[in-house]
């Protein structure tokens, strides 16, 4: 692995420069550490999140510090009780965008962030998930990695509820939202339950993250993705589910995997693949008898949703 680099320098080998970017609330990179070629981690210090936030940015092929030339963004958020490196870990993306001119993204989301600006009890304080990861991030990577203003996002689970939330509070910012076994609908009694497990598994306390359910429904309603179908429109959406049966893919079929957590988000992606074809949102629903809760399913179904994805943002494939 190659040694950390300053943000104010080049890399050691001289292939692109770490340019010293930084957001308009002073969200700076404050170090980049190179893993291959195309690759790097960046440290990035954030009033939003903290210092030390990390952030994986795979760079195309094409991409060189003597160029003008402004490349679109893939946004790919892991899911609960994860990190950023999950993507490149679990799939072959690296591989899969290899060839493509687009650069591709993998943040951290925390192990149970769920996407958001926690509400805290009504008082100001963080974490603050949606702010860094929608102005902050893409402000560093306009003006240090020549990033554009045509942006995908994708995530599988509880970065499938961020990929839609984001896409809906932020209407015309992301042309492609990719949801892979995502929650899709917070008011539904098992993915609520799997809400409040998690941030508990997390040493979280749930109710700082939208409230009561009851008391603070508009909080709950503003990050469902089931109550914001119509601000959906104008961007290709992509929704992908299975039943949780054993599949093909699975190496040994793993009950909680597929029955526990699968089955649960089945039936609220098909009726919100409804709302969005009533609301006139041009989306993409595919919906699998079988199939677990698991990254080589999310790995396939990004080999699926790859050419859609090029072309809502305009790349040749």
């Amino acid at each position: 692995m190659a040694p950390m680099a300053s943000a104010t320098g080049t890399d050691p080998e001289g292939l692109y420069e770490f340019p010293r970017s930084r957001a308009d609330n002073g969200a700076r990179v404050t170090g980049v550490e190179r893993l291959d070629e195309r690759t790097a981690d960046l440290s990035i210090a954030s009033p939003s999140l903290g210092d030390g936030v990390p952030v994986r940015v795979i760079l195309p092929r094409s991409w060189s510090p003597d160029s003008k030339r402004r490349y679109p963004t893939v946004y790919l958020l892991q899911g609960a009780s994860d990190d950023y490196t999950s993507w490149t870990r679990e799939t072959d993306v690296e591989e899969l965008a290899s060839d493509a001119d687009v650069i591709v993204v993998t943040p951290e989301g925390g192990r149970a962030g769920f996407y958001s600006n926690w509400w805290n009890h009504g008082r100001k304080g963080g974490p603050q998930w949606e702010t860094f990861h929608t102005a902050e991030l893409p402000q560093i990577l306009e003006r240090g990695y020549r990033a554009n203003r045509h942006r995908a996002v994708i995530g599988i689970s509880e970065g499938g509820l961020g990929a839609l939330n984001y896409a809906a509070h932020h209407r015309g910012t992301y042309d492609f939202a990719g949801s892979f076994s995502g929650v899709v609908d917070t008011a539904d009694q098992a993915l609520r339950w799997g809400i409040y497990l998690t941030c508990m598994r997390e040493g979280e306390d749930p109710v700082r993250l939208w409230g009561d359910p009851e008391r603070n429904q508009d909080v709950w309603d503003a990050h469902n993705p089931s109550k914001q179908a119509d601000r959906l429109r104008g961007t290709k959406v992509h929704l992908s589910s299975a039943a949780g049966m054993p599949g093909s893919l699975d190496k040994g079929y793993d009950p909680t995997a597929g029955f526990f957590l699968e089955g649960p988000v089945y039936r609220p992606n098909v009726r919100f693949a409804d709302q969005l074809r009533a609301a006139g949102v041009d989306v993409t629903a595919n919906f699998y008898p079988s199939g677990s809760h698991a990254w080589p399913y999310w790995e396939r179904e990004l080999h699926v949703a790859w050419p859609s994805v090029l072309a809502a943002l305009g790349v040749a494939p």
